[in-house]
């Protein structure tokens, strides 16, 4: 009789000891530092042109692509309820590096047979309209994470993110050596910003003639930059921002800030960022 209260007792006990919803455990095993695609970064980005710039060892990456492969599962593994549960920083944080690295995997599937990004597509679909990994329980594609996640009106509305999504190639703003996390969100879109300027092969104002030569991104997303997020309400004053990077005089810096310039837009260069 003893020994039957004794198991009752212990029986209630457990009854009693707070269970955490299976969401907050699933939360909280993810590493928001993402240490693993950090260090693919850290190990295969070639940054160039005093820091404005990189390309990607595609190479190494392959020879990575198990570490590669644990980290994307890892993404996979999120359901729709753990990211829901996330601040604004850590949500956008994991979907820019969720798109980077599963653009270098979709990269990896064909390299090294092939010199751009645009090679993987056809007639009929685009590279970044196919269907080939899972997110936040469903079957995505480059382009719904993007423009079904990433620029939902409501979702995050900042712009910066336009130097943030790299699609693999030489025209695109660089591909950090380092991943984005929540707590530093902020300043590494803000550098992204002012590195992206400053690169010449990309943005440049060319004081011989009045010419403002920005890339390609400035004309297909112009709308993100005039709707007043983040504190971007037109082009034209988001040049005046950037004017220090933009220019190498101050007359010429002058000139961008005051509107002063003829706009026109880069040719994309669609060839593949790798690294020789």
């Amino acid at each position: 009789m003893r020994r039957l209260l004794l198991v009752l007792l212990l029986m209630l006990g457990t009854a009693m000891v707070p269970v955490a919803p299976a969401t907050a455990t699933a939360a909280n095993a993810f590493d928001h530092r993402h240490a693993a695609w950090d260090a693919l970064l850290a190990k295969h980005v070639r940054v160039l042109d005093g820091g404005n710039a990189s390309q990607v060892r595609y190479t190494g990456m392959q020879v990575d692509r198990a570490l590669l492969a644990a980290y994307l599962a890892s993404l996979s593994a999120v359901t729709e309820a753990d990211y829901a549960s996330w601040s604004r920083s850590l949500r956008l944080a994991f979907l820019i590096n969720a798109y980077n690295a599963f653009t270098v995997e979709l990269v990896l599937g064909k390299y090294p047979d092939l010199k751009s990004i645009k090679d993987l597509g056809s007639v009929f679909q685009s590279p970044w309209k196919k269907t080939f990994f899972t997110l936040l329980g469903e079957q995505r594609s480059l382009d719904d994470v993007e423009h079904g996640l990433v620029r939902a009106p409501g979702a995050f509305d900042d712009p910066r993110i336009h130097v943030a999504l790299v699609c693999a190639s030489v025209g695109c703003p660089m591909l950090r050596n380092e991943a984005f996390t929540g707590e530093r969100l902020d300043a590494q879109l803000d550098d992204a910003m002012r590195r992206f300027f400053a690169d010449r092969s990309r943005n440049r104002f060319d004081s011989a003639n009045g010419k403002l030569q920005v890339s390609k991104i400035f004309d297909w997303y112009g709308k993100d930059f005039a709707q007043g997020h983040a504190g971007f309400d037109s082009l034209a004053a988001t040049f005046a921002r950037y004017a220090e990077q933009l220019a190498d005089t101050p007359g010429a810096r002058a000139r961008v800030r005051s509107g002063d310039y003829r706009l026109e837009f880069l040719d994309y260069d669609w060839r593949l960022n790798d690294a020789p």
